[in-house]
């Protein structure tokens, strides 16, 4: 008898999970099957590569897969709309950058809310933009290139990634801020404003650390400035530009994960406990280096309050460059 009522007691206790899991809000066992991370741009730039590394890190902690699976088209807001609609049970995660944030700034309608279709987990890493310029530009700081660049209005070039991204925003940024009159010049990708800069096509860019190092230390482009209000403890040796001459210019490339909204609060918890701590892993600080990048590690309430500054700020940015949304 006493078997038996164990036995009953148990089978009780199973009919009961389900309403346990329920009233607490996340079952205990989360993960239990794979989880996809969703990205909305292209493989190997560096929101990919940043997702991997972290898809990788929280398959070490948790135990089970984090598949990163990207999603291109129309600088990510394709991907972002559809995951908008994913249901809420923590097995869709999605990686953005700061492309994000500037999104609701330059389209006038978009598919989603972006910030009440998506639930914070964590700010993972910041990074500052590098100022560069072609070594035959008679400049060598921030400082120089503001004086010319108020000498010879309309003469200098400047390339950028695209209209919209990161790059092109923090150019349209420092020349109403600096007042300076000079050529944006889009490109498709910062591959090729890469190129062009290198080439002297073009005379100036803002750039990501990881992609244009390798040629600063090649001496094929020149390194001015760092964007950040700080300077970078990766590249401490650049002064800041707001220190250089544009008071209060603050710009960054930052990382971060989203769920759907409605997503449990313990499983967001879960995944944002793991977040930090894979921040404070040695072996991240060392890989996020060559990208000027720093692990950051924040509370979902703190990553909220980000993305929800880096909006107004952009939309701002916009205002007051005088562009046209789409």
């Amino acid at each position: 008898m006493k078997i038996r009522w164990i036995a009953a007691t148990g089978i009780t206790a199973a009919a009961l999970a389900p309403c346990m899991v329920s009233a607490q809000g996340a079952p205990e066992a989360y993960p239990a099957r794979p989880v996809r991370v969703i990205v909305g741009l292209a493989p190997g730039g560096a929101t990919d590569i940043q997702a991997r590394l972290f898809a990788q890190k929280l398959t070490e902690a948790m135990g089970r897969s984090f598949v990163v699976e990207n999603r291109t088209g129309a600088g990510g807001t394709i991907a972002y709309a559809q995951f908008a609609k994913t249901a809420p049970d923590g097995y869709t995660l999605l990686a953005v950058a700061s492309g994000f944030s500037i999104a609701p700034a330059i389209y006038a309608k978009l598919a989603y809310d972006p910030i009440k279709d998506f639930a914070p987990i964590s700010l993972a890493a910041q990074a500052p933009l590098l100022l560069l310029s072609h070594p035959t530009v008679p400049v060598r700081s921030v400082k120089d290139l503001l004086v010319l660049g108020r000498a010879k209005p309309g003469v200098l070039d400047f390339g950028s990634a695209g209209h919209g991204t990161s790059t092109g925003m923090a150019l349209e940024m420092f020349r109403t801020m600096a007042k300076l009159k000079v050529t944006h010049v889009p490109y498709k990708g910062t591959g090729q404003a890469l190129i062009d800069t290198i080439a002297g096509q073009v005379h100036a860019m803002f750039a990501n650390p990881l992609s244009s190092m390798p040629h600063v230390k090649r001496g094929r482009l020149r390194a001015l400035g760092v964007t950040t209000a700080m300077r970078s403890k990766v590249l401490h040796e650049l002064p800041t530009v707001a220190e250089s001459g544009v008071p209060g210019f603050e710009t960054s490339t930052w990382f971060g994960m989203f769920a759907p909204a409605g997503t449990p609060a313990a499983i967001i918890g879960r995944l944002n406990a793991d977040i930090v701590r894979i921040c404070n892993q040695p072996e991240v600080i060392d890989r996020l280096a060559p990208d000027g990048g720093e692990p950051v590690g924040s509370t979902p309430e703190q990553f909220g309050q980000h993305l929800a500054r880096e909006i107004a700020r952009w939309r701002e940015v916009v205002k007051n460059a005088g562009i046209k949304t789409q």
